[in-house]
């Protein structure tokens, strides 16, 4: 390829958005021509590679705005620990499904058991799978909405929840709500019915909700449209942080 071939060809790919292609076109010639690729192998091969770098690029800026507390996989999640945890079901929601039918997860247990892991797991799937998603816990989305409410922005708010595909709301239960901030929830959870899907965590049984939003009709409402399209997990193990500290007491114990 002459250099003023290679020269109008990166020109090009600047001009295109494709800085990918104007960096490594020497590479890409020289793996073309030790291959002996046909014209259409070596234009396979520039557009996957280009693409490549796109999806990579947009899955670290979908983590970057995404708020999760951290990016860990199912692959860091340890099933042994959680015997009464069927893996195939969890596995069966990385695939994504739900989120395609713009349903919902629950992931239910007490605390400790690895329901955030998982919630973040699935989400972190779903954003390497071109979903937008975004983490908050309960409390901290209520006490936005309510902020926001107070100063006449609760619409802009809200667009906050209501805009990604899938919407991580984690530890439901862990504080009661007063029915005002309950009518906030309530107001989230039925403008993302069947839009957009949302993946929670709780402590809590759903037959304790009336309990955790104040008012058992509101509850309902909102139980009603969560589960109408949802996939129910339960985690009744014990909690890897407790079993850390146990561990980590027993080798202390072992010492003295």
């Amino acid at each position: 390829m002459s250099e003023l071939v290679s020269n109008r060809i990166r020109t090009m790919a600047g001009k295109l958005g494709l800085p990918h292609l104007a960096d490594g076109l020497s590479q890409y010639a020289k793996r073309a021509d030790e291959a002996k690729m046909g014209y259409l192998d070596f234009l396979d091969l520039v557009l996957s590679e280009e693409l490549g770098v796109r999806d990579d690029r947009r899955f670290r800026q979908g983590l970057r705005l995404s708020k999760l507390p951290h990016h860990k996989t199912l692959d860091d999640y340890d099933f042994s620990f959680q015997p009464e945890l069927d893996p195939r079901k969890v596995k069966d929601l990385a695939t994504l499904s739900f989120v395609e039918a713009k349903a919902n997860a629950a992931l239910l247990g007490p605390p400790g058991v690895g329901k955030t892991h998982i919630a973040v797991a699935l989400a972190v799937a779903a954003c390497r799978a071109g979903y937008s998603i975004y983490f908050t816990s309960l409390d901290d989305m209520v006490r936005h909405l309510r902020t926001a409410e107070a100063t006449g922005r609760l619409t802009s708010k809200l667009r906050t929840y209501l805009r990604p595909s899938v919407l991580v709301v984690d530890e439901v239960g862990y504080q009661p709500l007063e029915r005002a901030e309950a009518n906030l929830v309530f107001q989230v959870i039925s403008k993302r019915y069947e839009k957009g899907s949302i993946i929670l965590t709780s402590n809590k049984a759903f037959s304790e909700w009336g309990q955790v939003f104040g008012d058992e009709v509101l509850a309902t409402a909102i139980l009603d449209r969560l589960l109408h399209h949802c996939e129910v997990v339960s985690i009744n193990g014990n909690s890897y942080r407790l079993k850390n500290r146990l561990q980590a007491i027993t080798q202390d114990t072992d010492v003295a």
